[in-house]
């Protein structure tokens, strides 16, 4: 019996084994991702960031979506249609489509969150965005009432949208968080609290589960997504990572699987010693000053604006002080547009010596020199990487007679200060959200409220983008936004510093992560082993 019961342990334990391994839950597969600053809101409608659209992308889906490689495929829309003249968009909902609480999801969905988007309630930054849709400029600036919108529920699985004209790029803005649909019910009930842990109900591959300020936004899969078989994240963790030195610690540490950026003074170490994990490539984005024209001197002085953007030493920026393969910039629309000839400042081809020379000319035609400074501030939001170029831009314009002032504020009061125009000259970028150049000149036109940071106003810049918005055909129509750059440049309303790279350490156990210039990256492509 002794031996009988030496025999059967082995057998009894194995057994146990088995049935341990037949029931054991799988482990989390959690995405743990830096993402640059707090958010600011995560309302599609309201907020401005990348960093914020980052997390947007994986919590809503619009009528058309991104593929892993940053393509334009379809989101809550399985197909579309386009009439004739350009003018008239019919998309064809999902029949399964629902809210992350199991409503359905229909085509007055969206006729509701265009027409919030619209509303000047609202306030969105981004709504004129929209404006190739009959009567959104008329709403947005409080001269038509949102009803009015050109889109129009056909049936719970059918939207037309109705446009002023042919645009080529529409399909692209519908990707952009504007165009993302907001659950009615919820925002009606909650108000400004809709987007909080508890209160959201949206329809992307991922819900709300946490967020708590400063120390990281969890969102958890949605099982009621149109593609959630092939969702392999359980859970996404994004963290506010304003300090890249201790973000690059926590990767290294094995805490983060994707940085939002890098150190600049580290890139040149990373590309030697760990080179398969940084990834450097081009970025559809200008880093910008913007100078406030709504105040004087500068303001009303476009010669010294000028001299500002002439003693700045873009080669030096990006060779010395960025470091990661920055392009300098002479122009606003960043290079790598099809069929767009990229515009530039008139120094372009101007010798070091003599632009500097030009800039002391005109500040001494002002009044202005060593023994009479022209002092000026410039914000910037807090982060190491913008606090080096200011100190590199401000070593600059010292010996010229410019004194310069720096004032770094948390993200969130830094853009309360931007958009209430309490700056004289604001450190801003822009990020293209599709690549055509109307994105960025857009920004600009007269009534483009508060994403108009510079103030500017040219009535002959507001006709050459209305020409270019009734062009249909595509060779004059770009010849139109070329001119538009290239008034827009000559005024000085901002000095272009150099159009971006992107720098991410990037975990070798993730999968799913592509390439594409508009650098989005949604969570339901990517995968993390353990």
């Amino acid at each position: 019996m002794t031996v009988g019961r030496t025999w059967l342990r082995p057998l009894a334990l194995g057994l146990a084994a088995l049935l341990l391994s037949a029931t054991a839950v799988p482990a989390e597969m959690v995405l743990h991702r830096g993402n640059g600053t707090e958010p600011e809101t995560l309302d599609p409608h309201k907020s401005t960031g990348v960093t914020e659209n980052a997390i947007e992308n994986d919590l809503f889906e619009g009528l058309v979506t991104f593929s892993a490689d940053g393509r334009n495929i379809p989101g809550v829309a399985t197909s579309w249609d386009i009439s004739d003249d350009g003018k008239v968009y019919t998309f064809h909902l999902r029949p399964d489509a629902k809210w992350s609480n199991g409503d359905a999801l229909t085509a007055e969905d969206f006729v509701y969150s265009f027409r919030r988007a619209v509303d000047p309630k609202t306030a969105s930054d981004y709504a004129p965005i929209l404006a190739p849709i009959v009567n959104a400029e008329a709403a947005i600036g409080g001269e038509a009432d949102p009803t009015t919108l050109g889109v129009k529920a056909v049936d719970p699985e059918t939207l037309e949208i109705t446009l002023n004209a042919s645009t080529p790029y529409f399909i692209g803005l519908l990707s952009h968080n504007i165009a993302f649909p907001v659950h009615k019910a919820t925002v009606e009930k909650f108000g400004d609290q809709w987007t909080r842990p508890g209160n959201m109900v949206s329809n992307g591959a991922f819900t709300m589960a946490d967020w708590v300020p400063q120390s990281q936004v969890t969102v958890v899969k949605n099982p009621l997504f149109h593609d959630a078989a092939n969702v392999k994240l359980d859970k996404i963790v994004f963290y506010p990572t304003e300090d890249l030195q201790e973000e690059l610690k926590r990767y290294r540490a094995g805490e983060l699987d994707i940085t939002y950026d890098v150190p600049s003074e580290q890139v040149k170490w990373l590309e030697e010693n760990m080179a398969s994990e940084f990834h450097n490539t081009p970025y559809l984005g200008t880093y910008y000053y913007v100078i406030n024209l709504t105040k004087a001197p500068l303001g009303d002085q476009a010669s010294l604006r000028r001299a500002l953007s002439l003693a700045l030493d873009r080669e030096i920026m990006t060779e010395k002080i960025t470091q990661a393969g920055e392009i300098p910039a002479y122009s606003w629309v960043p290079p790598n547009i099809e069929g767009y000839q990229q515009q530039f400042l008139d120094f372009k081809e101007m010798s070091k010596e003599e632009r500097l020379a030009e800039a002391a000319k005109l500040l001494a035609e002002a009044g202005y020199g060593p023994q009479n400074p022209l002092k000026v501030e410039l914000l910037y939001n807090t982060s190491e990487n913008h606090k080096k170029i200011a100190v590199a831009a401000a070593a600059m314009w010292k010996p010229l007679g410019i004194d310069l002032a720096l004032t770094n504020q948390e993200w969130k009061v830094y853009l309360d200060t931007r958009d209430n125009k309490n700056f004289q000259i604001a450190r801003a970028a822009w990020i293209g959200d599709f690549a055509d150049p109307i994105n960025f000149l857009d920004m600009f036109l007269s009534n483009a409220g508060e994403r108009n940071d510079a103030g500017y106003s040219n009535p002959k810049y507001d006709e050459l983008l209305k020409q270019a918005a009734v062009t249909a055909e595509p060779a004059a129509r770009m010849t139109l936004l070329e001119e538009a750059e290239k008034l827009f440049l000559a005024d000085n309303a901002l000095i272009p510093i150099y159009h971006y790279t992107t720098q991410h350490m990037l975990s070798p156990k993730l999968a799913g992560w592509e390439f594409n210039i508009l650098d989005v990256h949604l969570g339901r492509y990517m995968s993390i082993a353990s």
